[in-house]
């Protein structure tokens, strides 16, 4: 299969291999599956091992190998030969945006998919941050341990921790979502008319400094011990959309939900691109544009933002034909096996 073109179409019906080619793909990219924490559900049914190969070129034309492997139940990471122990080392190699159903968890879905999106922006461009985020869950779980067993002679050194990685965390939401609304605000206005919705950021501290943050654990320490869990922190944080600082989704109809998410990934694109010099991502689209009604779809593909390769699944009978330009390699895919058109 030639992948090499700017554009390629994967064209088929439900549950004959598309979105698994979007997956190796996202593989490759980040070491990790966008529909299963689980590695051994990857395989091929009756086929407990698996490898993914994938050879590419990135902005300076350097050319990078990412192997995958699977064997025994243990996974293997490779970049250029060399093993990989951390998947954060992935991260900037092939910078990957996914478009898919699911996204629309980033609009309407718990507060814990509001903050996922919001990471991963953040780290998709900073990857100093995963340390820092990885930083304060291992506290977080620890406290939340001492909390449960009660062992109060404990929290006085986890508070610290806490209060510093979480300030930290915190500090470093607050500038992504600020430097991130002047892009959505401007895309979601563009493509629907409605001005003025952006996201609205409102962290569980409202302290700015490590002392201020140890006096408010030490306030409310009793009732944590009391419900053996930290009831204050960054991963309290609330994050919501709003227009003209009213809440917007409850009101929101079904459509503009899901164009609300089909922008939030086309802003995580443009704003990666503008922070991080001009790197272009690569686009992953799985069946998202069927939601939208025909002017909202066309409005939607003439804004999407600058990539170096786009990669969209349709089911047959779209219209996709409106949107591949002449270089665009269109496939087939049935049964897994593809046919180029």
């Amino acid at each position: 299969m030639d992948l090499l073109s700017r554009e390629v179409y994967f064209v088929g019906d439900n549950g004959q291999g598309k979105s698994n080619l979007l997956e190796t793909l996202y593989m490759s990219a980040y070491g990790a599956s966008f529909r299963t924490r689980n590695d051994d559900e990857m395989a091929k049914e009756g086929q407990p091992d698996y490898a993914i190969r994938s050879i590419f070129r990135d902005s300076k034309d350097h050319t990078h190998t990412i192997s995958i492997t699977y064997r025994d139940g243990k996974k293997r990471l490779e970049k250029n030969a060399k093993q990989v122990t951390d998947r954060k080392e992935l991260v900037d190699t092939i910078p990957c945006v996914l478009f898919s159903h699911d996204d629309l968890d980033f609009a309407s879905g718990s507060p814990e998919r509001k903050r996922f999106f919001v990471d991963q922006s953040l780290s998709m461009y900073d990857t100093s941050y995963i340390d820092v985020l990885r930083t304060y869950k291992k506290v977080l779980k620890a406290r939340n341990s001492v909390l449960r067993e009660r062992k109060a002679d404990l929290l006085d050194i986890l508070d610290i921790q806490l209060a510093q990685a979480g300030l930290e965390v915190v500090s470093r939401r607050t500038r992504t979502i600020r430097d991130f609304n002047r892009v959505f605000a401007r895309l979601y206005y563009e493509v629907s008319g409605i001005e003025n919705v952006k996201i609205d950021y409102s962290p569980s501290w409202k302290e700015d400094s490590v002392e201020s943050i140890l006096a408010r654990l030490a306030d409310k320490r009793d009732y944590d011990l009391g419900m053996g869990t930290s009831l204050s922190g960054p991963h309290r944080d609330r994050i919501r959309f709003v227009k003209d600082r009213q809440a917007f989704v409850p009101t929101a109809s079904t459509g503009q939900r899901r164009l609300l998410s089909l922008l939030l990934r086309t802003a995580q694109a443009t704003f990666y691109t503008e922070v991080s010099g001009g790197k272009k991502p690569v686009l992953l689209m799985d069946d998202v544009l069927l939601e939208l009604d025909p002017e909202k779809r066309q409005r939607f593909t003439a804004l999407l933002p600058e990539y170096d390769q786009l990669f969209c699944t349709f089911l047959p009978g779209e219209p996709y034909e409106r949107y591949k330009r002449s270089t665009t390699k269109v496939y087939r895919i049935e049964k897994g096996t593809w046919n180029g058109e």
